[in-house]
């Protein structure tokens, strides 16, 4: 599982961003997962699905539709292709460990839908959820 770590932060987030104009969300999510762990050849495997979430942020609620899908690299590539964004550590852990130092609640359900959608198709591959 491949997951960010924030330092500024003191935080551990799933790669996410937002849609720039003329993408499709499956567009985004390639693109924000490529430019924040540097891996450029991630191949969306499932679209895990969409929550609607609603929070305070610089002094107004933002409200958002939040989408989920499971990554893959191709077999037997660990290393990134190119940089990150340099305020991301990405990170390879277990399903395990993911779910135990991800921040937000939220997210770590996003892993456990993952995992299952992996282990119900008895996959072996590294994966990465974006959003």
């Amino acid at each position: 599982m491949l997951v960010l770590r924030w330092p500024n932060r003191d935080e551990v987030r799933l790669p996410k961003g937002h849609v720039e104009p003329g993408e499709t969300v499956r567009e985004a999510a390639l693109r924000e997962a490529s430019e924040e762990t540097g891996y450029a050849d991630l191949a969306i495997v499932a679209d895990l699905g969409r929550q609607r979430v609603a929070f305070a942020a610089e002094g107004r609620r933002v409200v958002r539709t939040e989408r989920y899908y499971l990554m893959a690299l191709p077999r037997g590539r660990l290393e990134p292709r190119g940089p990150g964004e340099a305020k991301f550590n990405p990170v390879w852990l277990s399903w395990d460990e993911a779910l135990e130092v991800l921040t937000f609640e939220a997210e770590r359900e996003w892993v456990r839908r993952a995992r299952q959608l992996v282990d119900d198709r008895g996959a072996d591959m590294k994966t990465s959820t974006a959003g």
